[in-house]
């Protein structure tokens, strides 16, 4: 699987493949499982979307930093690739990571339907 490199190609393929209501499924779930209420509703537009995750993320390293591990641990986001990102611009990192929870979650969701 290869995975798209933007938010818009990830966007793009999930409609294509009819899974996008899928992937806010998922995203509400693993937030939920990590007791962060995002809530987002089934219909929400992709830029809304991206700007609401983008906030998140955004406010959970500034101000609760251990939910923000923790997140990134129950979506089981890459270590490595999180380190790999440049730190100095929080506003640029949490953006960064918002493109690597939303890859993360559309592979779990890409694979659960391709595969069951």
């Amino acid at each position: 699987m290869q995975l798209p490199n933007t938010f818009d190609g990830l966007i793009e393929e999930a409609t294509q493949l009819d899974l996008y209501k899928k992937l806010i499924f998922q995203l509400n779930k693993d937030f939920l499982l990590a007791n962060l209420d995002l809530d987002l509703h089934e219909e929400v537009l992709p830029t809304s979307l991206k700007l609401i995750l983008h906030e998140t993320v955004y406010k959970l390293i500034q101000e609760k930093f251990t939910e923000y591990l923790n997140l990134l641990y129950i979506i089981d986001v890459s270590e490595q690739r999180v380190k790999a990102l440049d730190g100095d611009d929080v506003l640029k990192l949490s953006e960064d990571v918002a493109l690597l929870i939303l890859q993360r979650e559309w592979q779990k969701v890409w694979f659960k339907n391709k595969y069951s």
